[in-house]
């Protein structure tokens, strides 16, 4: 009697997707079938990424696909779909365009795979998981968003540059919305217990802050004709493991709230417990005046954001 492998669909084929597909192809979290509407693309990055696989000592199968009916009774699926950002476009120019993208791709997503849980990718992320929730019709703890692991990622990484030790060493928590709204909560940082405030100077860790809230655009500004996509796909890839091995993880997600933080049927980032239902629960941390204040100012923004979604 065979063991049923995971299956894992990732949906748009760009750098964010392939680089998504691949590694989870190298953790052997399961099949891959990697879906995007150009001909020929899914195709070929999908067999270039399987010819890897004996390489990388894989057992798993990658499948390129224009199609959703390969996609089927998929466990978790990764939206990356939708247009980059380019120089000079806030993550809000892209809303209108990547809602309809979003929309779709949730319809046959629900049409194929009824029980999959959804990690969304495309920007402008908070409103897309909106976008996404209501299309697909699944409960909020099967429909969450990537920002907030890679914001921590990024703060962790500035963080452990100016101390000079392992990004490994270092737990972090961002609340709110992804980008310039995101809520730093450097009491809840810690390096290996010590409290990060003893380790970095005040202004310097605003300075820090500010860059993780940058971090898209930064490289943006770099690259000049595209977008962030290694630590993007790393952070939904490490979100998809947390739910396929059930590993129970704590990670700030983006999350359907329903009361908690004073809020009730809006996307926000917030930390939870990863595992193989979704989001099995949210944790709510208790927050001072001016957390509170920054976190209510992120909501705003994800309202504003929500309201200009085409009806």
């Amino acid at each position: 009697m065979s063991i049923r492998k995971n299956k894992i669909t990732v949906v748009g084929a760009g750098n964010v997707g392939a680089t998504a597909a691949h590694l989870c192809a190298i953790k052997e979290l399961g099949d891959v079938v990697l879906v995007d509407i150009a001909e020929g693309i899914p195709q070929g990055k999908g067999l270039d990424i399987y010819e890897s696989t004996p390489v990388e000592r894989s057992s798993s199968i990658i499948t390129g696909t224009n199609s959703y009916e390969p996609t089927k009774d998929s466990d978790v699926v990764i939206i990356t779909a939708g247009i980059p950002r380019k120089p000079g476009m806030s993550r809000d120019d892209l809303l209108k365009t990547n809602a309809g993208i979003v929309k779709s791709v949730s319809e046959q997503i629900a049409k194929y795979s009824p029980n999959a849980i959804l990690i969304i990718v495309s920007n402008p992320l908070d409103a897309m998981c909106f976008v996404a929730k209501k299309a697909s019709g699944f409960p909020g703890n099967r429909v969450m968003g990537m920002a907030g692991v890679l914001d921590t990622a990024r703060y962790r990484t500035f963080i452990s540059q100016e101390i000079g030790c392992s990004p490994d060493d270092i737990q972090a928590l961002l609340l709110g919305g992804h980008g310039d709204t995101m809520v730093p909560l450097p009491r809840y940082t810690t390096v290996q217990g010590i409290p990060v405030t003893e380790l970095v100077k005040p202004e310097k860790l605003a300075q820090i802050v500010q860059r993780a809230k940058d971090g898209g655009i930064e490289i943006v500004n770099f690259l000049k004709t595209g977008s962030a996509y290694y630590a993007p796909a790393a952070s939904a890839v490490e979100m998809a493991e947390a739910i396929l091995r059930d590993q129970k993880k704590i990670r700030p997600v983006c999350t359907f709230l329903q009361g908690e933080y004073g809020y009730k049927d809006i996307y926000l980032g917030v930390p939870v417990v990863l595992g193989a239902k979704g989001i099995e629960k949210i944790i709510e941390l208790k927050l001072n005046g001016d957390e509170k204040q920054l976190l209510e100012k992120s909501k705003e923004a994800v309202v504003g954001l929500i309201a200009s979604l085409p009806q």
